[in-house]
């Protein structure tokens, strides 16, 4: 089924005739028809597509609470240039009662949406990569409410009162209360406390729900959107991957003292419902800090901290930036403190396929060991460095150990690792985060006795060599480049293209899609924070815009040191940049 929304800017914004806007609609008809022709199953083509005639397309505008089919409107005797005189006479309320939007909706999901048992023999084989043919197979393929409990969480909310509630499709089996659930993959074991389903917003107790249903599971605790829940050993499905990177960052702090515990609980609360909001508190200052990947997005979520009744005083946003080599470092000793262990680390870049690799999730540290050295071996890598990986780090770094026959080395490891971390979220230039770093360690010289050799000796040894071959191999600083798309009548083209070029953006292309003009480009998240004002004001507020994460590339070398400096002052570090003198002996 298709909803077309926003009808009402078409008539008040744009103030197209009913001509022009039945036009506009029997395109966006015909362009979906014409996706499902290219994508959809060869037998369900015909089956899938949309139309007017048949009820399976409405139109409206969710704001205002309308909308209706043409069924509908013909039963209910509306005709189009009634919408236009309810706009025209300021009468929504008459479109609100008259033709309810949550009716148009429901009715054409009862019509036209296929059934779980129905829907579910074609959807198992396309989404699950288990064996169609196996006992959990059949009973998901066939809706089974006596087979093996199977659900996909795909919502997790936190209640005040019940705590962490996970919702999603239950593909097969009963779940009822007590049952004991295991989150596939993760070796995690909880009992179901309690089965509820949400009728609208609110969620009913029903103590047992069959295969086919969506239910609102309590007692799972460590679920996430994506995780599989199952009585058995299963294939889990396809997690979910967030390729976008929070790029903006704010400071909070409650208003008021003793709302820090309910401030605390809150942001927990959103890291868990959204996983591309970081929550992080910063030890040294105490600060609570927001990262999303825009203003837009921490704007929205200090709107949910105001609704939760948390007055909190929010810092001007921060841009993240990354911290990056541009080629190959040279080999240092790093000694400890009691200088009786030397540690050798050379950085090379990462090639950036194996970068997007970590990004989009297919490459990670908890996988097995074989796995990731195929995946490495694939694209290139010799087999001796893919096999001996010590650490991925999920912002695009790599550790991997290349020394023969060192003694103790085992033992240390996780210390050495530990350093590398450390080194990774905290760049020399302006202590931000690492990216596109291969780490190689290439020798160690480790004292006998683990008394000389514990985490205050071997962590700054890591971390001293370390930082010494990335500053010998030319850092970069990285910044947050969104891509940003804005549709405008065509008169008003020049006016977004000057905005985007006024703020260090480019214009990538520009596309005329009938009554709008397209212009697509990128922009610096640097230059997004006074974005809406700027566009809404060259364009009168006839813009339709949106950014998302692109891409991180290097700062202009004419602003690079000034940003460095800010950033630096910023948290409190001195103006000089640290040189390998301070790392390391330089013979």
């Amino acid at each position: 089924v298709l909803y077309i929304n926003k009808i009402d800017r078409l008539i008040k914004e744009l103030r197209l005739t009913p001509e022009k806007i039945q036009e506009t609609l029997v395109r966006i008809v015909m362009d979906i028809n014409r996706l499902i022709e290219m994508y959809a199953e060869p037998q369900y083509k015909q089956k899938w597509k949309v139309s007017f005639q048949d009820g399976s397309v409405a139109i409206g505008s969710a704001k205002d609470r309308w909308g209706f089919t043409v069924p509908q409107a013909q039963k209910r005797g509306i005709k189009f240039k009634d919408v236009m005189n309810a706009f025209v006479n300021n009468d929504i309320d008459w479109l609100r009662e008259n033709a309810p939007l949550h009716e148009a909706i429901l009715e054409m999901v009862i019509n036209h949406h296929p059934p779980p048992h129905v829907a579910q023999r074609y959807r198992i084989p396309k989404i699950w990569t288990g064996d169609i043919e196996s006992e959990v197979g059949q009973a998901m393929v066939n809706c089974d409410e006596n087979g093996p409990i199977v659900m996909v969480v795909t919502e997790v909310k936190v209640d005040p009162q019940a705590g962490v509630v996970a919702t999603g499709r239950l593909f097969s089996g009963t779940v009822k209360e007590g049952d004991i659930l295991q989150i596939v993959g993760r070796n995690i074991k909880k009992r179901v406390q309690q089965v509820t389903v949400y009728m609208g917003p609110n969620r009913e107790i029903v103590g047992m729900l069959p295969a086919g249903n969506i239910p609102a599971l309590l007692g799972i605790e460590e679920a996430r959107a994506g995780d599989t829940l199952s009585t058995v050993d299963l294939v889990p499905f396809e997690s979910l991957h967030y390729v976008s990177e929070p790029v903006v960052t704010i400071s909070v702090e409650p208003k008021h003292s003793r709302d820090l515990p309910k401030l605390v609980d809150f942001l927990n609360k959103l890291s868990i419902e959204d996983p591309t909001l970081v929550t992080t508190v910063r030890p040294e200052t105490g600060e609570y800090l927001i990262s999303g990947m825009g203003t837009l997005h921490l704007e929205i979520a200090l709107t949910w901290i105001a609704k939760a009744g948390i007055e909190v005083v929010a810092s001007k946003p921060i841009i993240l930036y990354r911290e990056t080599i541009s080629k190959r470092g040279k080999v240092f000793e790093g000694k400890s403190p009691n200088r009786h262990n030397r540690i050798y680390i050379q950085v090379e870049p990462l090639e950036e396929e194996i970068i997007q690799l970590i990004r989009r999730g297919e490459l990670f540290n908890e996988m097995d060991r074989k796995q990731i050295a195929r995946i490495l071996r694939d694209h290139g890598w010799v087999a001796d460095m893919a096999r001996n990986v010590w650490m991925i780090d999920p912002k695009g770094n790599i550790f991997v150990d290349m020394t023969k026959g060192a003694q103790y080395l085992q033992e240390s490891k996780a210390l050495i690792i530990a350093g590398f971390q450390d080194v990774m979220e905290k760049g020399p230039l302006a202590e931000e985060a690492m990216r596109g770093v291969k780490a190689i360690l290439v020798n160690v010289e480790l004292h006998e006795d683990p008394v000389h050799r514990g985490y205050a000796q071997i962590v700054p040894a890591t971390r001293r060599t370390l930082y010494a071959s990335i500053l010998s191999a030319d850092p970069i600083l990285l910044e947050p480049i969104l891509k940003i798309e804005a549709k405008v009548p065509p008169e008003l083209m020049g006016a977004v293209t000057s905005v985007i070029t006024s703020k260090r953006g480019k214009i990538l292309n520009i596309t005329q899609q009938e009554y709008v003009t397209v212009v697509s480009g990128e922009i610096p998240a640097a230059e997004t924070f006074d974005l809406s004002e700027a566009m809404r004001s060259a364009t009168m507020g006839k813009a339709f815009w949106a950014t998302e994460f692109s891409a991180w590339k290097p700062v202009p070398a004419s602003l690079r040191d000034k940003v460095i400096q800010e950033i630096r002052k910023r948290k409190g570090l001195p103006p000089r940049i640290p040189q390998i003198s301070d790392f390391v002996e330089i013979r």
